[in-house]
């Protein structure tokens, strides 16, 4: 019997996916696990696989096409199976009601009254504007063609309202020096006096800046749509504090240096996020109450340190997930996250790369930002923002000496937990940054 593949659900808002195309035609062979189909959701481009082996008997959606989440797109079988769609329970019980309705919508014609106004079933259809029909009126103040320029100081095509002229003429102001700013670069009153009271600069011209870019209007991507859906959803519900503490990273950055020179030659290479990740995780173990989420009239702390980790892509964010960081080695964090990035980068993600974070971070320090607040990933407690790791004057034993210093500002779902609870945990995180060796043996 035919095992039927569906639409699977790829986080917990996730309603539909965009088939974007089979990776298997009508008739191929597919092994368990093998690569089935790509579809777009909300979030990303992922690779479908099939959970059978057997043979493609039939692709029940076309690419491009749009697909609830658990319905069928394909079915899979043994070689000279046949497959027949279930006939749509709804299809005969459909016509009726389709006539029933085009006979509705046939004797609902508009009716013209002597207004000139439409009336169907109640709703008034504006009339068209009457004013457009009617000629249009000549300003007073624009003539239709250039004025003389009989006097030697306008150039040709350019047009001056006759007070700016005789203003002009009272004042000396030459005319070749001011631009007009009112309509088609029109020379006004209001322009000649500007002009006298900047001294007039006879003889100085300015370009003409042409016209202005015109408005364009930008659909919204899905992703950057399923931003904003997620973004509104928990400024909504979750009611948002911030708390900010500035970190002594002196001793990161010579870590850092360190660690990379023994891997010269190599493709690692460990970056001030990988330290933050590392302990982020640890210092959640401490606090496990930013490792939660609200779970009705209870916080369900998780058992897993999942730190999601924000990647730009375009036209938004994805969230990529490092599983079990309080319990991998920085090495090992780091090169997850970097074939994590690439991948959906190149819009190659895995479902499993993008799903389960428990915490999140947010880093722009790559955007010279000094600090910054980040909207809780939800249903997730907590999210940090880290800024740059920059180097300036710091107080040490009494003296002004250069220093590497980074802010970071945890947002935190007030439903679950406090101030006083997540200046705690700041603390708890700079134990780490600021004595990194310990990152190294955990």
């Amino acid at each position: 019997m035919a095992e039927i593949i569906t639409m699977p659900k790829l986080g917990f808002d996730m309603a539909e996916g965009t088939l974007l195309r089979w990776a298997k035609k009508e008739g191929d062979t597919v092994e368990k696990g093998e690569l089935l189909a790509e579809i777009e959701t909300d979030k990303a481009t992922v690779e479908v696989e099939s959970h059978v082996s057997g043979v493609v008997l039939k692709h029940l959606v076309k690419e491009g096409a749009a697909v609830p989440v658990s319905k069928p797109i394909a079915a899979v079988g043994k070689a000279g199976e046949k497959y027949e769609e279930p006939a749509p329970a709804s299809a005969a019980a459909s016509e009726p009601a389709s006539k029933s309705a085009e006979g509705q919508a046939g004797a609902e014609k508009p009716v013209t009254q002597s207004t000139g106004q439409s009336v169907n079933q109640g709703k008034t259809e504006q009339p068209v504007d009457q004013a457009a029909k009617q000629p249009t009126t000549k300003q007073p103040d624009q003539p239709t063609k250039p004025p003389s320029e009989g006097n030697g100081r306008l150039p040709a095509g350019v047009r001056v309202s006759p007070l700016a002229r005789k203003l002009a003429e009272e004042r000396g102001v030459n005319l070749e020096t001011v631009r007009g700013s009112g309509p088609m670069g029109r020379i006004t009153k209001k322009d000649i006096e500007g002009a006298k009271a900047a001294g007039g600069l006879p003889g100085l011209k300015f370009a003409e800046p042409g016209p202005p870019r015109p408005d364009q209007r930008v659909p919204l991507s899905r992703l950057r749509a399923a931003i904003g859906r997620r973004m509104q959803q928990s400024m909504h519900a979750a009611p948002h504090f911030y708390v900010t503490h500035e970190y002594d990273m002196d001793r990161v950055m010579d870590a850092r240096a360190q660690a990379n020179a023994l891997l010269e030659g190599s493709d690692e290479k460990l970056s001030v996020n990988d330290f933050v990740i590392k302990a982020a995780a640890l210092a959640l173990k401490l606090f496990p109450n930013l490792n939660a989420k609200l779970d009705g009239d209870a916080v369900l702390q998780f058992g897993s340190i999942n730190i999601g980790v924000a990647v730009a892509v375009e036209n938004g964010l994805l969230v990529v997930v490092c599983r079990d960081a309080d319990r991998k080695p920085l090495r090992q964090i780091s090169l997850e996250v970097k074939q994590m990035a690439e991948r959906v980068r190149s819009g190659k993600v895995q479902s499993e790369d993008i799903e389960g974070s428990t915490f999140s971070i947010s880093n722009l320090g790559m955007y010279d930002v000094y600090e910054f607040t980040a909207i809780i990933n939800p249903p997730e407690a907590a999210i940090l923002a880290l800024g740059s790791a920059q180097q300036q004057a710091v107080v040490k034993d009494g003296q002004v000496v250069a220093g590497w210093r980074l802010r970071a500002t945890i947002s935190v779902d007030h439903r679950v937990s406090d101030g006083a609870e997540a200046a705690q945990y700041l603390q708890a995180l700079g134990t780490y940054l600021e004595n990194p060796v310990s990152l190294f043996m955990q």
